[in-house]
């Protein structure tokens, strides 16, 4: 595993404010706000905890950054990353995970921050015939649970149904805790559904081990076809210039499906192809889902309805490159605002080639689309009534850090959250 380090920060000085991290106590483990990579001691126990070589650069950094978001401690295990076979990449794509006390904590400590409240209904439980129980007396798995999180007196409700996210074997009998405690594992489901609801920027891009078990289940052994390619073993380590063979059924591994989903699924037939591609793939639940909110999108007549599917993701605890994608899309339709895109100025072309990239006019129209990102947002914030202050402390309460640090995809996700809480897509 290659993992970029920096050298720890000095101490803040005295009198400072005292940054939210993962770690208050500091010490060599302790993520800080200010630091950009993981130390050489950070990432020494990373490895440790089972980290493979195969991990990237982007997976790491986005794991640092959901760490100080969050400030759930990685080496006290409250949030770590989890790697699964992804046949579309042809590796094991790590993806962080939670359970679901760490996203108790964070639900308490944004509650504390804020000055607001939180709390819970009563959980309940559906048998086989539709009708909800308080308590789950009987040997058989309910059919689905129901958890309502009430914060600053608004409720947020979540059902979720036990065959979705059950793990099973391959005869399909359920395993682990899934057999054992059948209720209290798909209330647990039910439960980060609604937390997710009721706190969309500080849980966004974070799923807990109950909701993600059912993707560590083995899928049934394929019958083999004269053509099919010998199995590789698990444990050798696929060359990067390795191709799926055409007549395999999860097709090209290099294929980004949810940026072709944005770039081609205006037309029907070809967002429908791209989904049943990536399903096809072996592509996960919550990808799928995205996939289709990305086609539902382009089949929307106008902004306004683009921004109900942007809600209705943002409430279900998208990612915030989703909101950017879907943003992207509403951002064509009849009622949207546009937003102009900056040209690459001398002092960009200056800064890329000053950095050392190898691309330095790419690295240049990067910076300059960022900082038109930047620009977007802030017009966003004051269209939407807040002053440059007040829309940077917005901001880094959703993100964890200032628009000057942030990267397109959260500065395009951030002003869509503004333009859709004035009532039209961005």
């Amino acid at each position: 595993m290659t993992v970029a380090t920096t050298e720890r920060p000095a101490p803040a000085p005295a009198g400072a404010a005292a940054p939210v991290a993962p770690s208050q106590q500091g010490g060599a483990l302790a993520v800080r706000p200010d630091q950009t990579a993981w130390t050489p001691e950070q990432a020494a126990v990373l490895r440790q905890s089972g980290i493979k070589d195969q991990v990237t650069a982007a997976e790491l950094s986005g794991f640092l950054h959901l760490c100080q978001r969050t400030g759930l401690d990685p080496f006290s295990r409250q949030i770590y990353l989890i790697g699964r076979w992804s046949k579309q990449a042809g590796r094991e794509v790590y993806t962080p995970q939670t359970g679901i006390d760490g996203y108790r904590v964070i639900a308490q400590r944004v509650t504390a921050q804020t000055g607001g409240t939180y709390g819970y209904e009563d959980a309940l439980w559906c048998d086989q015939s539709g009708r909800w129980r308080d308590v789950w007396l009987a040997d058989a798995p309910p059919a689905a649970a129901k958890v309502t999180v009430i914060r600053n007196g608004q409720r947020f409700s979540a059902v979720a149904r036990f065959s979705e996210y059950v793990q099973t074997y391959t005869d399909g009998n359920p395993k682990g805790l899934w057999a054992k405690m059948p209720a209290g594992q798909v209330a647990k489901c039910a439960e980060a559904l609604a937390l997710r609801k009721a706190f969309p920027h500080d849980l966004a891009g974070v799923y807990t081990a109950e909701e993600m078990a059912q993707a560590d289940a083995p899928a049934p052994e394929p019958q083999p076809v004269a053509t099919q390619q010998p199995r590789r073993s698990s444990r050798a380590e696929p060359g990067p210039w390795e191709q799926a063979p055409p007549q395999q059924p999860q097709g090209d591994p290099s294929r980004d499906f949810l940026a072709e989903m944005v770039r081609d699924g205006a037309d029907p037939e070809t967002a429908e192809g791209i989904y049943q591609d990536a399903k096809t793939a072996g592509a996960p639940e919550v990808f799928l889902v995205q996939l289709d909110q990305l086609g539902r999108a382009h089949a929307a007549e106008t902004a306004a309805a683009v921004r109900a599917i942007y809600d209705e993701a943002k409430g279900a605890g998208c990612p915030p490159a989703q909101g950017a994608r879907l943003a992207e899309i509403g951002a064509s339709k009849p009622g949207a605002k546009q937003r102009q895109v900056r040209q690459a100025s001398a002092g960009d072309l200056a800064a890329a080639a000053s950095s050392g990239h190898p691309d330095v006019e790419s690295a240049a129209l990067a910076e300059a689309d960022r900082r038109a990102a930047v620009d977007a947002m802030y017009d966003a914030a004051r269209d939407a009534g807040l002053t440059p202050a007040e829309a940077d402390d917005a901001f880094r309460a959703a993100h964890g850090c200032m628009p000057a640090e942030a990267t397109t995809d959260q500065l395009a996700a951030q002003a869509a959250d503004l333009r859709a809480a004035m009532g039209g897509a961005q």
